[in-house]
């Protein structure tokens, strides 16, 4: 049963006041603590490593499955391992997220490994948020990697959030898509004080007509650090398009590093990345609305992740 802690770490990463509706595997501290299956949709407990296998029938739409991980032990660490496997037509929606609460002097972490094989035509909404609290000196750790494997015709939608409270991440997304699929990833960073934030980002758009947008947004303040990277391998008449827009704060740092390739001279592969300060007249404009300079700062930041 999850406590008050528990409680409150699981409405911020999957907004959740109560246990869902539908499918769901909620894990407390590593071990599952609460599960439900439906008609559509079983999950399944790994037999030879931690973790669960999502399995969603042909046809299934506008049902969800949430799967969110709740960490309140100091010096817990653990890596799990899901996999989905969507079947065709499906039209769905996949909550996951990692919340850490970390009062000790022990690092805490989870490593998540998460594989999506989505059926022919079938659509994917995967939403993602990672949070992290607590006053112990103890590192807070989230290592998520994603692999997503697209069919013909097969979209998905990676929504990806990490707005507080993580010392250290390193993600990684690689996808594969065959003809006509699509993959849609928008990404949100905020990083501040000693945190560091990675997100390498890797596609290979192997069927006609595939197409692959990935757009981050991230700030960085105190003296932390973040690099972004990309990298889009282009084997077919595709599409596909990478962009990085940050802002930096204090002593912060922050890189990007595109890498396109394309191997099909109808493949159309486009990287944008922008890295700068707070623009002083936007500043200026809300200070002069009564704003305080570090109201203005949070609005602007606030309204740039949004």
């Amino acid at each position: 049963m999850l406590d008050e802690i528990g409680k409150n770490l699981l409405k911020e990463v999957a907004e959740l006041d109560a246990l869902p509706v539908g499918a769901y595997n909620i894990r407390v501290n590593g071990t599952s603590s609460e599960r439900n299956t439906t008609a559509n949709i079983d999950i399944v407990t790994k037999e030879d490593k931690s973790g669960i296998d999502i399995i969603i029938k042909p046809e299934t739409k506008n049902e969800s499955v949430h799967i969110p991980v709740v960490l309140s032990q100091s010096g817990l660490t653990e890596t799990v391992y899901n996999d989905f496997y969507v079947g065709e037509n499906c039209d769905i929606t996949i909550v996951a997220g990692c919340g850490i609460h970390n009062c000790g002097d022990e690092e805490s972490s989870h490593d998540g490994v998460h594989r999506f094989f989505v059926g022919k035509n079938a659509k994917v909404r995967y939403v993602e948020k990672h949070y992290g609290e607590g006053e112990g000196r103890g590192k807070r750790v989230m290592n998520p990697t994603t692999e997503i494997h697209l069919e013909e015709g097969a979209s998905m939608r990676l929504e990806a959030t990490q707005i507080s409270g993580i010392d250290d991440t390193v993600r990684k997304t690689t996808a594969v898509l065959a003809g006509n699929a699509n993959l849609e990833v928008q990404e949100k960073v905020l990083t501040t004080g000693e945190q560091n934030a990675v997100s390498e980002f890797t596609a290979e758009l192997n069927g006609a007509d595939s197409s692959c947008n990935i757009v981050s947004r991230t700030v960085a303040k105190g003296r932390s650090t973040q690099h972004f990277s990309s990298t889009l391998a282009g084997n077919a008449p595709c599409s596909g398009h990478t962009e990085c827009d940050s802002i930096i704060m204090d002593s912060a740092k922050v890189s990007a590093s595109p890498n396109l390739t394309a191997a099909d001279v109808d493949a159309s592969l486009i990287h944008e990345a922008a890295i700068g300060k707070i623009a002083g007249e936007q500043l200026l404009k809300l200070m002069t609305l009564g704003l305080t300079e570090q109201e203005a700062e949070e609005r602007i930041v606030s309204g740039f992740l949004k």
